[in-house]
């Protein structure tokens, strides 16, 4: 086998949930589930180096960790008996059953059951859906702590605050019934548009480690779709991943940099992909209940419809961005409907809209990204470097640098030939 660990650590990471789903059931306990998980790690970092990885590594880690948990169960209570030889000692004769049962209903609906325990009402929508990114995706709170846009220290305390709270309340660890699922219906649908973004927005130096992620919120999202078939924001939520991963191929040139939206190649975007989401859009839209998923699904669709850059509608685009910023008002929200100001109305109304956000975005990449090339249309060339200076140094990744460095050289090559004009 290869020296590299990393497709050990790729395994793990994209087994966790459906692993942790099980593990769960089986101990009614999240610590004990979440313990029993690693040991399960801390196995099959011993043996699959030498073995191999198994044919199915949630399989393996499940199996492990049932038994790993139900030994540590019975050795704190004293309990001398050891699981009968039989269930242990082969793993290679039990694989097949396991992998059997992953595909039946006993685990079907595991990783559906963790997410809804985890958005459990007696949780702040906030301490919900970041236990989720946590427990269930298994996000670093460095990673959960960016796509809320708060400190790392901050983000530790409020999932420690909810893994408190969720052992004081003495949940029970099933899955909710019909009422209780709409309740929290909105609080996990925030959890897989979150547990997408984290695999979308990589960089092109962690695309291959982090595309599990967008792909398990869509299968998520489609999951959550077959038990809510008539939620409107369901299906925009489902549309709205499935669109925007279908431009995944054309987002990154050959040297790793940035293309933006309306320079990508679109016969690299997958059209099978779009179909799907276009169809669920039309028929959310049926409903004529659009809410914020299916309203940014409905701006992502109409740049799937043009067939170039200059066909998007960005009237109607900013008429839904408008509608978006009403429902669920975020400096966000406005920041982007300001992209499209400027495609309408020019680059200092856009201007207007963008200053007005500093404070509340100083931290944010994409502010100063937008700032300066505001600026920079404006001919404004020192204002414009000191905003892309400062996306640079806010930056996620080095494509996103890399990519605001590209503005900042044709904005200082316009400089100088611009002096040496004079």
């Amino acid at each position: 086998m290869t020296a590299d660990p990393s497709w050990i650590d790729d395994a793990l990471t994209a087994a966790r949930p459906q692993v942790v789903g099980a593990l769960l059931r089986y101990f009614r306990d999240l610590d004990a589930a979440e313990e029993a998980f690693q040991e399960a790690c801390l196995r099959a970092l011993k043996n699959w180096p030498v073995n191999g990885p198994p044919r199915d590594p949630a399989a393996w880690l499940i199996f492990v960790g049932r038994n790993t948990g139900i030994d540590a169960v019975r050795r704190r209570a004293k309990q001398a008996p050891m699981p009968a030889e039989e269930t242990v000692s082969d793993l290679d004769d039990v694989e097949t059953p396991m992998v059997e049962r992953l595909d039946g209903a006993d685990y079907r609906d595991d990783i559906l059951r963790l997410m809804f325990i985890c958005c459990h009402p007696d949780l702040p929508a906030t301490q919900q859906v970041a236990l989720a990114l946590r427990i269930v995706s298994g996000l670093s709170v460095r990673q959960i702590a960016r796509a809320f846009l708060v400190s790392e220290a901050a983000m530790e305390q409020r999932i420690t605050r909810a893994k408190a709270r969720i052992a004081r309340a003495d949940v029970p660890y099933e899955a909710p019934g019909a009422v209780e699922r709409s309740e929290r219906l909105a609080a996990v649908a925030a959890m897989i548009y979150l547990i997408f973004n984290e695999g979308y927005s990589a960089g092109v130096d962690e695309a291959e480690r982090r595309a599990p992620l967008s792909d398990e919120a869509i299968r998520l999202a489609r999951l959550l779709l077959r038990l809510f078939p008539a939620e409107p924001e369901i299906m925009g939520l489902t549309a709205l991943l499935l669109l925007q991963h279908s431009r995944t191929a054309a987002r990154f040139d050959a040297d790793g940099s940035i293309i933006l939206l309306e320079d990508q190649d679109r016969t690299l975007w997958n059209r099978p992909m779009i179909a799907e989401g276009l169809a669920l859009i039309d028929k959310a839209m049926r409903h004529r209940q659009p809410g914020p998923y299916l309203l940014q699904a409905a701006i992502a669709a109409l740049h799937a419809r043009a067939a170039k850059p200059e066909d998007t509608d960005w009237a109607e685009i900013e008429l839904l961005y408008a509608m978006l910023e009403r429902q669920e008002p975020s400096p966000v929200v406005t920041l982007n409907r300001a992209v499209a100001v400027a495609k309408v109305r020019g680059p200092e109304a856009a201007l207007d809209i963008v200053e007005p956000l500093e404070d509340l975005l100083s931290g944010y990449f994409y502010f100063f990204g937008l700032k300066g090339y505001l600026l920079m249309q404006l001919g404004r060339s020192a204002d414009a470097r000191c905003a892309f200076d400062r996306a640079i140094a806010l930056a996620n990744t080095p494509a996103e640098a890399a990519h605001i460095r590209m503005h900042l050289d044709r904005l200082m090559k316009e400089c100088g030939e611009a002096a040496r004009a004079g």
